[in-house]
């Protein structure tokens, strides 16, 4: 008995120790927390609590009970307070390189020169300063000394640890970057893959290195059978685990190397169809554990012949003979889509009951096939280096996704397909007049150039038809009945100050001088904005700046500069003034010093950077539904144009068939699809344009909401 209770006392103690040493405490996940959000309330990162949690990988629930270090929150939050160790013989000092460190914080901060540093660490020279590095500080004068044990031996030749995140949805590099203390550059050139794009479920090494996958089996050659190349692969599964993978667009033999931790020979000798190259949409194996599983799509032809085809199909016959009323809608003269949206999901709208009454759209895409066709070059090379076209396309192919949502729902709308043969300064519109193609439309969306789309617009005008101008930002001449879909510049801004006004928000303008079109639009558009001085030497005035702003009301800080130091003086003095004040700091354009190395994210994210948008990143059951629908029919996601083309088709359906024209619904109805909001006003001079615009805005889970 004495035994036993020993034994127990031993185990009791060894547990204290360890969980005393790792400074833990328990947390009950809340509904909705995320492991980011809760990384960021304990000031660690969610590779501390994924280390101490593994199963927190694959998700998180409610009332789950995670262990959450404490011992490294100081590390990671404060920079300053960097483990430093002291050598036996008590001249030399190591420093572990924290998160945002530089060469020249830690020279300054041990008062050592550049060249003492490198040359007691030479891998500083070829690898540079990197996280988790154990640097050796010299003392004075003994520089040569240091260099020679270096050599010798290097502290530094340790393996260092390995760190890694799994990249979650809406996350971006920027933000994945300022959350562990790196540049956006340093994240790509240890991810070479993610230079391109960002996929959701990619695992990014942050520091050290990926433990490669192991196989026994040799590179197949030439001339190795194939049982024996099959018996090699067989042996190489024993060896590690693997899974599917599918190859998406402009993926290289580069890329997926360094995607899998594997070199060319060996994934050739896994999937020998790579002998011939690799091909969007190939199934591959590959070892588990470096990308999340996703599902795999059965390509029923390659991506470019699909292309070609949907080319080939612009230029049948049209179709003489109508098809039969269904009740549904119905797709005449050129183009038809062969496929049906299984999911009527898509997007959650109705046709007014009752409304039976067949409309016409017609959509007027620029696809030039006279000029394809007179042309020496192939389809498929024109596809690969003509952008205009590339952008039709896909514009076309969101429009598509339209149609056939359109059909699922029933709606009866005929849809005419026609190319507009467009240049800049002219289009085949007058020759589809003359063969009376589109004076019996309810609608027509298109042509995609300005000119050509008021051209269009005032052809029309004696049919009381509506033009609907998908793509183009250019301010419109005023003409009754054209509909501008994208906002213009001043109407985005407008948008942002009206959204403060109706706060009832407090407005102060930061605008650097070399701004003038910015300064010369609050003055003649936004009345009564007071602007904070600067100085003579084009400096912020700080002290006038925080003299502006109100204790009892949202202050809205406008701020308009390219110059980093007023961008960092500007940041600085409201985190400070947010002691006493209720402070969101506003942009009404991209700014890309924001996103520049010395500019806090965190700092970016306590004061709510907020800016308009013409566009939203929804997560919303409908909006994911047309997603995977696209995916599922196109095998690539949505780009812009693609989304556009869905969202401006789709929507000229739906007011179709409100029992009101187009134009009535336009000027009753706001409406809103996958990425765009459609909200036309009428405009003094004549014409309509669209007001729909989204105010976005950082929130403290580290994730864009709309404010609107």
């Amino acid at each position: 008995m004495k035994y036993y209770s020993t034994l127990l006392s031993l185990i009791f103690f060894a547990t204290s120790s360890a969980f005393s040493q790792e400074k833990v405490v328990k947390y009950t996940v809340s509904s909705g927390e995320t492991i980011n959000q809760i990384a960021v309330k304990f000031k660690v990162t969610p590779y501390d609590i994924y280390s101490l949690n593994p199963d927190a990988r694959n998700g998180v629930k409610p009332n789950t009970v995670l262990l959450i270090p404490t011992s490294g929150a100081k590390t990671a939050v404060k920079n300053d307070v960097a483990p430093v160790k002291s050598s036996n013989s008590g001249k030399t000092i190591t420093h572990e390189v924290q998160p945002k460190e530089t060469l020249f914080g830690i020279e300054k901060k041990y008062n050592v020169t550049d060249e003492a540093l490198k040359a007691a660490n030479p891998f500083l020279v070829k690898d540079g300063l990197q996280i988790g590095q154990t640097l050796e500080i010299p003392s004075k004068g003994s520089a040569v000394k240091t260099t020679v044990a270096t050599s010798a031996k290097p502290k530094s030749a340790a393996p260092e640890k390995y760190v890694y995140h799994d990249v979650v949805a809406k996350e971006t590099k920027f933000s994945i970057a300022k959350q562990y203390g790196m540049t956006v550059d340093e994240l790509e050139k240890r991810n070479p893959p993610i230079v391109s794009n960002l996929p959701v479920g990619y695992r990014l090494t942050i520091k050290g290195t990926a433990p490669k996958a192991e196989t026994s089996a040799p590179p197949v050659t030439a001339v190795v059978k194939p049982a024996e190349a099959k018996k090699a692969v067989e042996t190489s599964k024993k060896a590690t685990s693997y899974m599917e993978y599918q190859v998406k667009p402009k993926e290289t033999f580069y890329s997926l190397t360094h995607t899998f931790h594997i070199t060319q020979e060996e994934l050739t000798a896994l999937n020998p169809a790579l002998s011939e190259g690799v091909k969007e949409g190939m199934v591959l194996k590959v070892p588990a554990g470096y990308v999340a599983p996703t599902p795999i799509i059965v390509h029923q032809q390659p991506a470019e012949k699909e292309v070609e085809k949907t080319i080939e199909k612009t230029i049948e016959k049209p179709i003489e003979k109508p098809i039969e009323n269904t009740g549904g809608i119905k797709v005449v003269d050129k183009v038809k889509s062969e496929t049906v949206s299984a999911n009527p999901e898509v997007v959650e709208l109705t046709k007014k009951r009752g409304e039976n009454d067949r409309k016409k759209l017609v959509l007027l895409l620029p696809f030039n096939l006279a000029k394809m066709q007179g042309d020496t070059i192939s389809a498929a090379s024109r596809i690969k280096s003509d952008k205009f076209l590339n952008m039709t396309l896909d514009f076309y192919s969101g429009a598509l996704m339209a149609i056939d949502s359109a059909r699922t729902l029933k709606l009866p709308i005929d849809v005419a397909i026609y190319d507009s043969q467009e240049t800049k300064n002219s289009s085949n519109v007058s020759g589809l007049m003359a063969q009376n193609k589109l004076q019996d439309a309810n609608a027509v969306v298109g042509p995609f150039y300005q000119s050509n789309a008021e051209s269009t617009a005032n052809t029309l005008r004696l049919y009381n038809i509506p033009v609907i101008s998908p793509l183009s930002k250019d301010k419109a001449n005023p003409i009754d009945n054209l509909y501008q879909t994208i906002p213009s510049n001043d109407v985005v801004r407008n948008a942002v100050f009206d959204y403060m006004r109706g706060k009832n928000g407090n407005i102060v303008a930061v605008v650097d001088k070399k701004k003038e079109s910015v300064i010369s639009y609050i003055k003649q558009n936004q009345k009564g904005i007071v602007f904070a001085n600067l100085t003579e030497t084009g400096a912020l005035d700080v002290a006038n700046l925080k003299s502006l702003l109100l204790p009892n009301r949202m202050n809205y800080v406008v701020m308009e500069s390219a110059n980093t130091a007023m961008v960092r003086t500007t940041i600085k003095a409201l985190t400070d003034a947010q002691k006493t004040c209720q402070i969101q700091l506003v942009v009404l354009e991209p700014n890309n010093t924001l996103d520049s190395d010395e500019i806090s994210f965190d700092s970016l994210i306590k004061l709510k950077l907020m800016y308009p948008s013409v566009t939203r990143d929804s997560d919303e059951a409908s909006v994911l539904i047309f997603e995977k629908e696209y995916r599922l029919k196109n095998k690539v996601n949505p780009n812009t144009y693609a989304t556009r083309g869905f969202d401006v088709t789709f929507d000229t359906m739906m007011r179709l068939v409100q029992g009101k024209t187009y134009q009535e619904t336009a000027d009753l109805m706001t409406t809103e699809q996958v990425d765009n909001k459609f909200q036309f006003y009428k405009k003094e001079d004549g014409g309509h344009a669209n007001k729909g615009v989204y105010i976005l805005y950082y929130d403290n889970d580290l994730t864009l909401k709309v404010a609107n």
